[in-house]
């Protein structure tokens, strides 16, 4: 069975097979995470990204759906990139969109055959998502996935501080 954890560390010093990036729409990098990803990984990151066809304009990758490329300097072999949503005060979707951050960039990985990934908490910053209920939403989807079978053994879920550490355990713990 596939090994959910939470840590508390730094993403982009992590030495495994996938990091996921709360990025946004544009993948060009951006603040929190996504800007510590890009400037980790060196320039060659945003240079893939450009590369990636936009969608319609500016936008790379649409709310819940991932891309990925090459994790350059970063000790991670990919970054999957993946845009969680911005909480409206969960009238918009937006618990869905959230989950379907989780299961596009397990599958993006699977198919890379990435056997150990890692999660940053998608959306708990500016974008406002509560963190106790994207915990929640973070394990429900990542236990309901068949994680085996995708060849992925190991999941990391990676807390910045203490506090998102404690939630990710209350709610791995149910």
């Amino acid at each position: 069975m596939a090994n959910i954890q939470s840590v508390v560390a730094d993403i982009t010093r992590m030495r495994i097979d996938a990091i996921a990036n709360a990025a946004n729409e544009t993948l060009l990098g951006g603040g929190g995470v996504d800007g510590a990803i890009h400037r980790a990984a060196g320039p060659q990151l945003l240079a893939a990204c450009t590369a990636l066809p936009q969608k319609r304009p500016g936008v790379r990758c649409e709310t819940g759906e991932a891309r990925i490329t090459p994790g350059f300097d970063l000790p991670a072999r990919y970054v999957i990139h993946t845009v969680g949503p911005i909480w409206q005060g969960g009238h918009a979707n937006e618990e869905e969109l959230l989950a379907g951050c989780y299961r596009s960039v397990v599958s993006l990985a699977a198919e890379h055959k990435a056997t150990e990934l890692a999660f940053p908490a998608i959306s708990c910053g500016v974008y406002g998502f509560p963190k106790t209920r994207a915990s929640e939403i973070a394990v429900h989807t990542l236990r309901s996935l068949p994680l085996d079978d995708l060849g992925i053994h190991k999941v990391s879920l990676v807390a910045f501080d203490g506090d998102m550490m404690r939630l990710y355990e209350i709610a791995l713990s149910e």
